[in-house]
């Protein structure tokens, strides 16, 4: 029998996939978004930056510097919080 995760056994895989997007600026945006937010996220949010993972890359990175249109089903505060980039530190 298959067991469900718990909400931090879905966080600790989301991080993971933050963190491994296949090139370092999506890393840097993708998984600095996750570590700044994601401590205060329950199911809803969860479950919007779930589906955010399951797109490309080249797709999340323009909606976060509003280079393309964000769709109806991501619209909202959590889009709006990776539009400011304020969480991306990269080291020199």
């Amino acid at each position: 029998m298959v067991q469900a995760l718990t909400l931090e056994g879905r966080k600790q895989r989301a991080k993971f996939r933050a963190w491994h997007r296949g090139t370092r600026e999506a890393d840097f945006m993708i998984g600095g978004f996750f570590d700044r937010y994601h401590a205060a996220w329950g199911e809803e949010e969860l479950g919007w930056f779930e589906a955010l993972l399951e797109v490309d890359d080249v797709d999340v990175m323009a909606w976060a510097l509003k280079t393309a249109p964000v769709p109806a089903r991501f619209e909202g505060p959590l889009i709006e919080a990776m539009q400011r980039l304020d969480y991306v530190d990269i080291p020199r």
